[in-house]
């Protein structure tokens, strides 16, 4: 059911530099793209669809290619917690 909609999720992680506000801005960047491709699909335009359901993952790899820039995750990422 999420049909790699995962991979999405990490991308607007990472392109939201690990801050939440920043995350929800770009998921919601994300989603208007889900939604735009499925707004164009109803257009009947001469492009595959298989093009259009490719645009959500599209701009996420654009955006971790060029527009992500260094981005460093928090330093206890992956540290297991021992409560004391």
């Amino acid at each position: 059911m999420s049909s790699g909609k995962g991979f999405i999720a990490l991308a607007a992680i990472i392109f939201g530099r690990w801050h939440p506000v920043n995350t929800v801005l770009v998921c919601l960047l994300f989603g208007a793209t889900e939604a735009l491709q499925l707004r164009v699909q109803a257009f009947n335009l001469n492009i595959p669809y298989q093009f259009l359901q490719m645009l959500p993952y599209a701009i996420a790899l654009l955006a971790l290619i060029g527009l992500a820039g260094k981005s460093t995750p928090p330093a206890a990422l992956g540290k297991v917690y021992f409560k004391e």
